[in-house]
């Protein structure tokens, strides 16, 4: 199931995203995180964050820095956006 999922958001990045302008308010984009939720926490949880990622990408949101958290969460990853706006200030 989970490599199903897999090539199925690798066929939209490859066939269908390039037809459309670049949309994505967040780093890394929708599609990646999914890959990688799904990677991380298999198909099931990886495809609810994914989807919740997707609810969360649009246009009354700031956007930003949300990489896929350690630990399941349908939330944002704050903490990693703290510490990578606190190390963009140090540069």
């Amino acid at each position: 199931m989970k490599r199903i999922f897999i090539s199925l958001i690798k066929f939209y990045q490859h066939f269908i995203s390039p037809l459309f302008p670049p949309s994505c308010r967040y780093s890394p984009t929708c599609s990646h995180y999914t890959l990688e939720a799904i990677d991380r926490f298999g198909a099931f949880k990886g495809t609810l964050m994914g989807t919740a990622r997707i609810l969360r990408c649009n246009p009354l949101v700031k956007g930003g820095y949300d990489p896929v958290p350690r630990k399941f969460s349908l939330g944002r990853n704050k903490k990693a956006e703290e510490d990578y706006r606190r190390s963009m200030k140090l540069k």
